[in-house]
């Protein structure tokens, strides 16, 4: 039988095989190729760290998280205050100078603690409840980053300048891997030696005056494989993304085997039963609750990192959304489906629409796309079809959302665990079956 883990990898075997005939299909050089991968790889990665930490909330122990985007946006942006440097720069704020690794360390724990502020009024509600706090919370963050009473500040009892930077957004510290091939603006050690050679990789398939069995002349055939430095470095990256998916793997994997994570799943099933068993319920919801929340923050600092700058419109809530249509796919409770979750999510839902609209712009010639719904469906009713594709090739955005919708529905109607979810959990860490007996017909030697 086909393991988890193995279906994540066939999943992933068949999104790098469908961008490959994507990139094909376009014409695309190598280099594009492998930049189309990177981008899809990218956001397999940063949805799946963060779908892994809602899955603590919600899988593990049922709390009903919709404020992923504020603990991200906390992480972020307390990373880049923290780590930026000390006179205002581009961005016109300053930070406070501190080195990358303890501004990350302090951006995770901005955000934990972020988490501890809204849980202890909020878990004393319910479920739908507490997600209304969670949203209203978030939108509270976002339009905080916003005020201009944030944008330029002094840190109480020490002095200090600093800001939010406002809507105009916050300079990030420089990519990390970017310092490993490059010095400034010069190639680094690691770039001097490798960007000469992804630069002119070609391989000769065909020598000149080849032939097939000595009778017909074969053409000359070269395989370009040149890929530019920007890209090297995106899938340099790539790796530290990994990295970031294993460690929040293993992190949710280890918690939902201790004693602290079945506790966190009595919760899930039965709090009250839990609290009947002498547990104090709330407590654990707490940590967990902020253990996620810095995760989120992790999971943003990794996701935005990479970027040189954000600004608040890049946590608004529909990136809570996503990461919930995300675990929906995969199935709460499973943290393979929890990365399988944010694979099929940003291969199918997210670059996907977009690559298929230029696969099939790039072949079939439409004409004038209608402006409107109505007159695009007008000509469909008369069985006119290429207009009405035209207009939904067009606003292949909208189109995503509708895809999305008509996907949670097919799943809440045919499978609403999803797809590696509903999993059968063990109460304790040793069988309790009783072994068999001669009594019961069986166990004993001959």
């Amino acid at each position: 039988m086909t393991s988890d883990v193995d279906k994540l990898l066939i999943v992933l075997g068949h999104v790098s095989l469908g961008f490959f005939v994507f990139a094909v299909a376009l014409g695309l050089p190598f280099n594009g190729l492998v930049n189309s991968l990177r981008s899809v790889f990218f956001f397999t990665a940063v949805y799946a760290m963060m779908v892994l930490a809602l899955n603590l909330h919600w899988g593990y122990t049922g709390v009903f998280n919709i404020g992923i985007a504020a603990f991200m946006a906390v992480g972020v942006y307390a990373m880049a205050i923290l780590s930026g440097p000390t006179e205002a720069g581009v961005a016109g704020v300053a930070g406070l100078g501190l080195p990358l690794p303890v501004a990350i360390v302090g951006g995770v724990l901005a955000a934990a603690f972020v988490g501890l502020l809204a849980a202890l009024p909020a878990l004393r509600l319910r479920a739908d409840y507490f997600a209304i706090v969670t949203v209203a919370f978030s939108e509270i963050v976002r339009l905080t980053l916003t005020s201009q009473t944030f944008q330029e500040f002094t840190i109480p009892f020490t002095g200090i300048e600093t800001g939010t930077g406002g809507a105009g957004g916050i300079s990030m510290p420089v990519n990390p891997i970017r310092h490993l091939f490059f010095d400034g603006g010069d190639p680094a050690l690691l770039g001097s030696v490798l960007f000469p050679v992804f630069r002119d990789l070609r391989v000769q398939l065909i020598p000149p005056g080849s032939s097939w069995l000595g009778i017909v002349p074969l053409p000359e055939f070269t395989l370009d494989l040149a890929v530019n430095p920007p890209v090297i470095v995106g899938v340099a990256y790539l790796f530290v993304l990994a990295g970031g998916v294993a460690l929040f793997y293993v992190l949710l994997v280890r918690v939902g085997n201790s004693p602290f994570g079945r506790v966190l799943k009595a919760i899930r099933e039965d709090e009250q039963v839990a609290e009947a068993l002498g547990k104090d319920t709330r407590r654990f919801k707490i940590v967990a609750f902020m253990f996620g929340c810095g995760l989120m923050g992790l999971g943003g600092i990794m996701w935005h990192g990479s970027q040189g700058f954000t600004n608040p419109g890049a946590f608004r809530p529909i990136i809570t959304f996503y990461v919930w249509v995300a675990l929906i796919i995969g199935g709460a409770g499973s943290n393979t489906g929890s990365v399988l979750g944010g694979a099929l999510f940003a291969s199918l839902l997210w670059e996907g629409p977009t690559y298929l609209r230029r696969v099939v712009t790039n072949y079939v010639s439409f004409g004038d796309t209608p402006n409107a719904f109505p007159a695009a469906v007008s000509p469909f009713l008369e069985g006119e079809v290429l207009p009405f594709l035209a207009f939904l090739l067009d606003n292949v955005s909208a189109l995503r959302f509708i895809l999305v919708g008509v996907l949670l529905v097919w799943l809440m109607q045919r499978r609403p665990e999803g797809l590696l979810g509903h999993r059968k959990e063990e109460a304790a860490a040793v069988p309790l079956a009783r072994p068999a007996t001669r009594s019961d017909g069986g166990g004993g030697d001959e």
